[in-house]
């Protein structure tokens, strides 16, 4: 039947034979490097898993390259991908596949490429080692090489080096390989560094070097292309033909269009082609129906969308949002006939109205969640989500693994995790401390207000409030006797006296041996007298006794018992010295507290301060830095309490000292150990196919994470469990038994188990040397009564047999059947302990080496997996430090797993391995954001849902979306290719617009991402992805608009068409457009650290060891933010040479590849992320007094001065010079002109500019254009004018920096390039630049201009003619706004401007316009003539000099009458008679078509010279060679 139709519509259409090509526009970004091999991309990937996997990996792929040769791309990609199958999960290949889709780790490999090419690699070398900087092509010189090296310095390793995993020792000489994975001379290498490394010899490092690169671009992906339709009020398109490329996009045949599907159609009817190609000519017509819609039209389009969207089968309806969204300008108005149903809005409604108040979502925003991850996608490209998605991947797997299941998986995600806190409190409740005061009682603070509200009560900044609260409390552990104690008490003291509100203590920590007293030991001594006083008077009285005691002490002398006595005789005649001294003192009680308070707090050496609780670090304890840092710390403090006020957690009735201490960092004891922030855990997800530790060589086979898993299967505990049978915290205990420290270590354990319910004990034995009968008999004794005894009766006999009592009796001879208890099962025991083999002990051992890092005997604590140790000989661990590590752990995530583990219903045992299981999985993934809940209230008619396949790890993923948005023409391509790459559960919400009252996209869009590499027919790569256009309408003029990550620099690189003006009415075919990633930008925050404030004008140069200046920039005072153009590879920033190097000297740097002290910043970049550093200058001592924007001028001596006069006057004598003689004066005497232009027609404009600039001046001229927006064709033929003509030009570019509000429109983004960054795109040594407007014809010398006087101000404009009477009502600035803030100022015209860039950057003026702009921009309806506006307005602030107005004439704005002294002439738009700009060109100025014909000339004879060139070079080539030359791309 459908065949009937179309050939009846054929017959309709009476069509006649033409054949016209499909047209359309494709576009493609390759990068600027050659293909990386897919292999070794691979090797990248493996490698984010560590070090292990990436080195088995390569062992796998020795030589997998032979196989290239017989097999076809595809399959040899597909062994690629199966090798790494063994190593990676079903899940992890599929994300493999997108990365190397994405090419998402090319950089890397890349990046080893560029390091191996900077060494440089030995002539025709297919892999060579590196050893201290002399290289190889051959194994045997290794040997040689390694004899010499030590005296060599070492090579500098990066943080994502390869090294061999060997024998971790400094001492061995380095040694690098470069080549290329998978080939036999890498083998060979690898084979002699391997062996050797293992031997721990050397240290073996592996870095990509693959010696004959493919000659291929590689296409990339991950960015987007937009087609905007651009406003053709004023006619700007070009009429010179283009010469066409040959090149017709192979048709999508299998696109629809109207149901036709085009490609069947055209295999059914073979005899048809030419006129099928017309009837789908015909139906695009017909459906791009491009008329305006009226404003009532457009008000339900997004509902109208939602509902068309959700009227599709499900699977349909991701790709349907993506066609309207993309196509939206020639689909608007097929939408406008959908009706929508009444429930849908409601509906809709609800849930805007929900997620409103949930997550502060509105009406249009568009929001994508992953697993409750929120992904911004304003910052967040396809690459950052793939490393979102292998993140969670490890959580999920583990999760799946470990059998939970659906609903269970997201609520354990979404747990909060509390982070790790770095700053821990000890809790200062303790009767140990004496408190010198007491704020809240003590009459001297009485007239202070008591109400924690007063802290919300405003003051000056930096006012103490006082407040009659403990809220600030020091405690100091002083020893008394310790020259340091006594600044530290004056210290206290002037706090106390200056009535700062905080309560001091003291914790003295003095001899606690009973036989000394006061007479023999000053510290005892002066402990005691301090008591008396406390006790007669009070402790304030105390105080001021220390401080005048300590002031009888001279410096350097320390408190002596006869200066303590003689005090005491002078100040309290009447007192009896020994009875307050003496060994018979009534004062001595508490005296041990302080020195077992400050034991038990695992606190560091002594004297140490806590402010709150937290300890200051040592450097902080300098008397002259403590006061400064208590008081900041009381500012600091102040705002956490006002919060706490505000929240109402901290109330009138509250006790503040125990509000503090309930805090959540507050615990016992200090420990560094447990409560460091670098922490490492056990896997416990893996599910190996065996459990079996009786068969040590089997076990010895298995990996880190299956030994781990038979470990906690076959582990048995000892338990004291919650009433709800469960245990939160699991320790396991290894170390060896037969030591004392080993069983005093397992005893403290069984302590807290016996005082703590939820917690349980395992026991691992790591015997000091090979195990066996005889040094396992403890071990053995225990695991036996685990095996057979009941809890309890195991616990007390185990603690028995611990015991050193216990040890002396076995080593006499005792029998162990003799050390039963009662209650015990004897003969069960005996059994079991007579039995027991030692080979699981021998598993338990390897356990130890290879996952825990431990040698034979050496101790660990694991808690919930986290692993503590090993520990130092002679550290211990104590009851209390597994009381402070159980409460880190219930803290950590422990608690809130128990509880969500009880609901899923389980065994106790198997409940309590879960809650250990998952509560390390949970805690060793890195700390993200917080998880969100996204609800809907319904979901029947505006939420698009997909479920997920049954039994597999899913991701959780929600988008809300307005389908007629930007955000849904990025977000439906991401969806799909998503749920093409993972297992999804996908809710997608219609977030609908009501009242629409313009159209809400202009423009046409495309999202390159493909799920998977894809192979052409023939088995062939593709060439790559690339967005395609095909079904566009024909009358609209289109701009195409490059979207990419924040840090790519992207041009334009081969394309004949003007990519700013497509009319595709006027093209033959396919538009093609092919762009270059042709930087990945480097970029940071630079501040000296001195004045805190960023170094205005300091420069930067970036480069490589072979050619440290590639690119340079200069620091702009907004946010200290520089920007340097890099590619993947190590890079070496350093400041300029000249004044930035004379004045300032880095100090520190993060987020580089360096040590942070490194003299030289190195920086490496290896992945399409934008990388960005910070670094911390400051000035050299002797230059603290030096600007870097200062003149120069003034330090010049009078030979200088006498020589320049000397030699202008030589030069006036001989009629010029030789150019290089002077380099100053040779700065001076060129004509520095900046201009922009984009799209052919100004191009052609900017080209008559230049010669009519040429053609009136004698000054040497250097021509400096915007690189963003120059067409290929341009950037290939300025280098022709310039050798013609004999001028100087420089081509700069800026990326718009992410943090300045972005423009969307590319005309406001060129105008935002106009007036922006004048003060970064020119190097320092320019120090004045004219602008000259593309469209301008110049009648002067523009010398004039540059060196007329601009009395200070830093740019001069030309106000705007006002002599043209007719166009007074167009003229805007005489009115309204812009009247009143002018005043009796000119509003100024931007097309000629002059700028003293001296002047310029000295006031900061670039930083004004920038904070200016950020402030006005937010509001679209302002600065609607961007480049012209912001001046402007900012005349008051940044003052422009009013140039004569003879140097800017224009039709629309001057009459004829001054057009006779006109110096330049202008060709402004004429808003009355909108003529287009040739039309006017040629009337206005008579000059310009000379001009014009002149630069065709010149074109055309360019033109001829490449055609004869190409016509030389090019002989045809055969099939067979190029099948060939695809063969082998990977």
């Amino acid at each position: 039947m459908r065949n009937v139709i179309v050939l009846s519509l054929l017959l309709l259409l009476n069509i006649h034979h033409v054949i016209s090509a499909p047209k359309g526009v494709t576009a493609s970004l390759s990068a600027k490097w050659s293909m990386t091999p897919f292999l070794l991309e691979t090797s990248e990937f493996i490698g984010e898993d560590g070090n292990e996997k990436f080195w088995q990996f390569v062992d796998t792929v020795k030589e997998l390259t032979v196989y290239k040769q017989g097999e076809s791309v595809r399959s040899y990609y597909n062994l690629v991908l199966k090798k790494a199958g063994q190593f990676l999960t079903d899940l992890q290949v599929n994300l493999l596949k997108f990365a190397l889709a994405l090419r998402s780790y090319s950089p890397a490999v890349q990046a080893s490429q560029q390091i191996a090419s900077d060494e440089p690699p030995p002539e025709a070398c297919p892999a060579f080692v590196s050893i201290h900087g002399q290289r190889s092509c051959s194994t045997k010189d290794i040997k040689k090489l390694l004899k010499a090296a030590a005296g060599r310095p070492k090579p500098y390793l990066h943080k994502n080096d390869h090294t061999y995993p060997g024998v971790n020792k400094t001492d061995v000489p380095v040694v690098i390989l470069y080549a290329e994975i998978g080939t036999k001379k890498f083998t060979s290498f690898h084979k002699v560094l391997s062996e050797k490394a293992g031997e721990g010899t050397l240290v073996y490092v592996l870095r990509h070097f693959v010696a004959v690169p493919k000659p291929q671009k590689m296409l990339l992906s991950g960015y987007g292309v937009e087609l905007a339709i651009k406003s053709t009020e004023y006619k700007a398109v070009d009429d010179t033909k283009v010469k066409e490329s040959g090149a017709n996009a192979e048709e999508d045949n299998n696109d629809e269009v109207q149901g036709f599907v085009f490609g069947k159609l055209k295999k059914s009817h073979p005899e048809l082609q030419e006129q099928l190609v017309e009837l789908r000519k015909h139906l695009l017509e017909s459906t791009n129906d491009m008329v305006p819609l009226k404003v009532w039209e457009m008000q339900d389009l997004s509902f109208q969308a939602a509902a068309r969207i959700m009227s599709v089968p499900k699977f349909d309806a991701l790709k349907l949002m993506r066609d309207l969204s993309q196509n939206f300008p020639s689909k608007a108005r097929s939408l406008t006939r959908v009706a929508v149903k009444q429930e849908m809005r409601k509906e809709i409604e609800e849930n805007q109205k929900r997620l409103g108040e949930s997550i502060g979502v509105h009406a249009g925003d568009g929001e994508l969640f992953i697993n409750g991850l929120h992904i911004d996608l304003d910052i967040h490209n396809p690459f950052s989500i793939l490393d979102i998605l292998r993140g969670e991947a490890r959580v999920l797997e583990g999760l799946h693994n470990l059998g939970i299941k659906g609903e269970h998986q997201g609520q354990l995600l979404r747990l909060p995790v509390n982070p790790v806190d770095d700053s821990y409190a000890l809790d200062i409740r303790h009767p140990a401390i004496m408190w010198i005061n007491d704020v809240e009682n003590d009459l001297v603070y009485r007239s202070w207000p008591t109400g924690v509200q007063e802290l919300l009560r405003a003051t000056f900044p930096g006012v103490i409030r006082q407040i009659r609260r403990n809220l600030f409390n020091l405690v100091l552990f002083l020893d008394p006797v310790r020259e340091e104690s006594v600044e530290l008490v004056k210290l206290a003291e002037l706090f106390y006296k200056h009535k700062i509100p905080l309560r001091i203590g003291f914790v003295f920590v003095v001899n606690t041996k009973d036989e000394i007293d006061g007479s023999s030991d000053a510290g005892v001594g002066f402990f005691r007298l301090l008591n008396y006083i406390a006790d007669e008077y009070d402790s304030s009285q105390a105080l001021m006794s220390i401080v005048s005691m300590y002031n009888k002490v001279d410096a350097g002398e320390t408190l002596s018992v006869d200066a303590i006595s003689a005090y005491l005789k002078r100040k309290f005649p009447k007192a009896n010295a020994e009875r307050i001294l003496g060994i018979e003192s009534e004062y001595d009680d508490k005296r041990k507290d302080g020195a077992l308070f400050y034991k038990n707090s695992g606190l560091g050496a002594l004297p140490l301060a806590l402010f709150n609780g937290v300890p200051l670090s040592p450097d902080e304890m300098d008397p002259d830095e403590l006061e400064t840092i208590i008081l900041q710390r009381i500012m600091d403090t102040t705002t956490t309490f006002q919060r706490a006020v505000f929240m109402g957690q901290l109330t009138e009735g509250s006790n503040v000292v125990d509000y503090l201490m309930e805090q959540a960092n507050v615990v016992p004891r200090m420990n560094p150990l447990i409560l460091s922030t670098d922490r490492k855990y056990l896997d416990f997800t893996a599910k190996p196919v065996v459990d079996d530790w009786e068969d040590t060589t089997m076990f010895s086979f298995f990996d880190s994470r299956d030994k781990t898993a038979v470990m906690a299967k076959r582990m048995k505990y000892f338990t004291n469990t919650d009433e709800d049978g469960m245990s939160a915290v699991t320790v396991w205990i290894a170390g060896d038994f037969e030591t004392v420290s080993g069983r005093k270590l397992l005893l403290g354990a069984l302590k807290r188990v016996k005082a703590s319910p939820g917690v349980r004990v395992g026991v691992i034995d790591n015997p000091s040397g090979k195990p066996s009968e005889d040094n396992t008999v403890l071990y053995r004794a225990i695991w036996a009564s685990l095996l057979t005894q009941k809890n309890k009766a195991a616990a007390e006999f185990v603690q028995k047999l611990l015991r050193e009592e216990s040890i002396q009796l076995l080593q006499k001879g005792t029998k162990m059947k003799d050390l039963l208890m009662q209650g015990m099962d004897r003969d069960a025991f005996e059994k079991k302990f007579n039995t027991l083999e030692v080979d699981f002990i021998r598993s338990q051992q390897l356990f130890c080496r290879d996952v825990l890092k431990l040698s034979p005997g050496q101790q660990a604590v694991i808690s919930n997996g986290r692993i503590l140790g090993p520990f130092e000989e002679q550290e211990e661990f104590t009851v209390e430090d597994f009381q402070l590590l159980e409460k880190i752990t219930l803290s950590g995530s422990a608690e809130n797993v128990k509880a969500k583990v009880k609901l899923m219903g389980m065994k106790a045992k198997h409940a309590s391995d879960l809650v250990m299981k998952v509560d390390a999985l949970l805690t060793a993934a890195p700390k993200g954001e917080v998880r969100r809940d996204v609800h809907f209230a319904k979901d029947s008619h505006s939420v698009l849902r997909l479920s997920p396949r049954e039994n597999e790890v899913f991701y959780d993923v929600v988008a809300v979306v307005d389908p007629l948005t930007r955000e849904a023409q990025k977000m439906s391509p991401l969806l799909i290719v998503l749920s093409q790459v993972v297992n999804v559960r996908l809710q997608v919400f219609m977030n609908c617009r009501a009242k629409l009252s313009e159209m809400p996209l202009k423009s046409f869009y495309r999202f390159v991402l493909e799920s998977d590499v894809n192979f052409l027919a023939n088995d062939t790569v593709s060439p790559g992805p690339v967005a395609r256009f095909m079904e566009l309408p024909e009358s609209p003029l289109l701009t195409l608009i490059m979207i990419t990550p924040e840090s790519w620099m992207v041009q334009a690189d081969r394309s004949p068409h003007d990519l700013d003006n497509i009319h595709l009415q006027e093209v033959s075919g396919v538009v093609e457009a092919e762009y270059e990633l042709e930087h990945l930008l480097l970029e940071g925050h630079c501040f000296d650290l001195s004045t805190g404030q960023p170094p205005r004008g300091l420069q930067f140069t970036l480069g490589m060891s072979r050619d440290p200046l590639m690119y340079d920039t200069i620091v702009m005072a907004n946010l200290g933010y520089f920007q340097l153009k890099a590619n993947p590879g190590a890079w070496i920033l350093k400041l300029r040479k000249g004044r930035s190097e004379e004045i300032y000297q880095v100090l520190t740097h993060d987020g580089t590849d360096s040590p942070a002290d490194a003299g030289d910043v190195l920086v490496v970049l290896n992945s399409f992320h934008s990388k960005i550093i910070k670094v911390r200058v400051q000035k050299k001592a002797e230059k603290m007094n030096e600007d870097l924007l200062s003149e120069n001028s003034e330090s010049k001596g009078i030979w200088d001065s006498i020589a320049s006069v000397w030699s202008t006057f030589e030069k006036s004598i001989t009629g010029g010079g030789s150019k290089k003689e002077d380099g100053e004066r040779e700065k001076e005497d060129v004509l520095n002109i900046f201009s922009v232009a984009s799209g052919h027609l100004y191009e052609r404009f900017l080209r008559i500019m230049m010669l009519s600039v040429l053609r009136h001046t004698k000054t040497p001229v250097k021509f400096w254009f915007l690189k963003n927006y120059l067409s290929p064709s341009f950037k290939e033929t300025i280098a022709h004018m310039a050798e013609k003509y004999g001028f100087q030009y420089e081509l700069v570019q800026y990326k718009w920096p992410r943090w300045l509000h972005q423009q969307t429109e590319k005309q406001r983004v060129i105008w935002g390039y106009k007036i922006l960054f004048l003060d970064v795109l020119f190097p320092l040594a320019v120090d004045k630049i004219i602008f000259v407007d593309a469209d301008q014809i110049v009648r002067a010398d523009l010398k004039d201009l540059r060196d007329f006087d601009l009395e200070g101000a830093p740019y001069g404009y030309t106000p705007f003619c006002d002599s043209r009477r007719e166009m007074e009502g167009y003229r805007f600035w005489k009115s309204g706004y812009w009247a009143s803030h002018l005043g009796h100022r000119k509003y100024h015209i931007s097309a000629l401007y002059v700028v003293d860039l001296k002047k310029f950057r000295k006031i900061a003026a670039g930083d004004r316009l920038r904070g200016q702009y950020q402030a006005l921009s937010q509001d679209p309806n302002s600065l609607s003539n961007l480049d012209q506006d912001l001046p402007n307005n900012m005349i008051h602030q940044v003052v422009i000099k009013s140039l004569p107005q003879e140097w800017m004439w224009c039709e629309t704005w001057c009459d004829d009458a001054s057009k006779v002294s006109a110096k330049t002439i202008d060709l402004c738009n004429n808003p009355k008679t909108k003529e287009p700009k040739l039309t006017a060109a040629a009337r206005i100025v008579p000059e310009w078509v000379e001009y014009d014909n002149e630069i065709k000339q010149l074109l055309g004879q360019v033109q001829e010279q490449q055609d004869t060139a190409t016509q030389k070079h090019t002989p045809s080539p055969s099939q067979h060679e190029k099948v060939e030359d695809r063969r082998d791309e990977l």
